[in-house]
């Protein structure tokens, strides 16, 4: 299990790497206005980001940290939604000032930078994080299949949602998506070798 979350969190920081440094060359320039013209304006995507909203992230964060506080006192899964979320914010906050791309150029366009999306990266993390935690409460196989296809799919459409309401270019989004991969699997790595360590001292 740790060497296979090694192994993709490595690979998707290896991806969001190579996105950040090729996004501008024509292959990824025509790409980008591919998917604006297959998705862009299609109001049923795009109205998946409001899933994606930081002040919708922010209360289901508040309220996990919550049910877990009161039904589950287990301060490793505590920290690990305040590093899989709120310092996954601060990661993502991170890596636009460094790049500092602009946004797709419309009319209203919000001001921050675009790559990578916060709303790709930010819904992909919530949505893992509770998915694995729920994951972590059964042991039939197939609802865990269930737990993890629906909050992937739902982590999809969000990132898409920028793209349809051109708030970003689908690279921006791909990055969001590489670099939530790869932050999620390190905070997992975190918590099992966390949890399999205060099994040894029980």
């Amino acid at each position: 299990m740790n060497k296979r979350l090694f192994v993709a969190g490595f690979i998707a920081f290896i991806l969001f790497l190579i996105l950040r440094y090729v996004y501008d060359l024509p292959i990824f320039v025509s790409f980008d206005k591919n998917m604006q013209a297959l998705v862009g304006e299609n109001s049923f995507i795009g109205s998946f980001h409001y899933l994606g909203e930081l002040k919708v992230i922010s209360l289901i964060t508040l309220i996990l940290l919550g049910w877990l506080g009161f039904k589950h006192p287990n301060n490793s899964r505590i920290i690990f939604v305040l590093f899989t979320i709120p310092v996954g914010f601060l990661l993502n906050q991170l890596m636009k000032n460094w790049v500092k791309r602009p946004r797709p150029e419309i009319e209203n366009q919000l001001s921050s930078y675009s790559f990578p999306s916060g709303h790709a990266m930010l819904g992909l993390l919530y949505l893992l994080t509770i998915a694995f935690l729920l994951s972590e409460r059964t042991t039939v196989e197939k609802k865990k299949w269930w737990i993890w296809i629906v909050a992937i799919t739902l982590a999809f459409f969000i990132g898409l949602s920028r793209v349809a309401e051109s708030r970003h270019f689908a690279t921006d989004v791909m990055a969001g998506w590489c670099l939530g991969v790869a932050w999620f699997c390190l905070c997992v790595y975190w918590y099992i070798h966390k949890s399999s360590n205060q099994l040894k001292r029980d």
